[in-house]
């Protein structure tokens, strides 16, 4: 039972790592790289919206994906019993 609930425990831990770091590369490497031209035609304070991105929009997505998954993991924790 305890190796089952192991295995289902980081399954869905390596899907969430995934779905983040999914999430980054579209912020970092799309935005700021890929699709800078397309973005640069709208702005935000001023500044073109690929180089915001690629400038400090994807450090900022960073952090809040690193809050993300830590509020993911404390309810995985508590789901499966591993919580302190």
């Amino acid at each position: 039972m305890a190796n089952s609930n192991a295995k289902a425990y980081w399954k869905e831990n390596i899907k969430y790592v995934l779905i983040l770091l999914a999430i980054w590369f579209l912020v970092s490497y799309c935005a700021g790289i890929l699709f800078k031209d397309f973005l640069n035609q709208f702005r935000i304070a001023g500044f073109k919206i690929g180089f915001w991105f690629a400038q400090q929009g994807s450090m900022y997505v960073f952090v809040i994906l690193i809050f993300v998954y830590v509020h993911l993991m404390n309810k995985l924790d508590k789901k499966y019993g591993y919580n302190e």
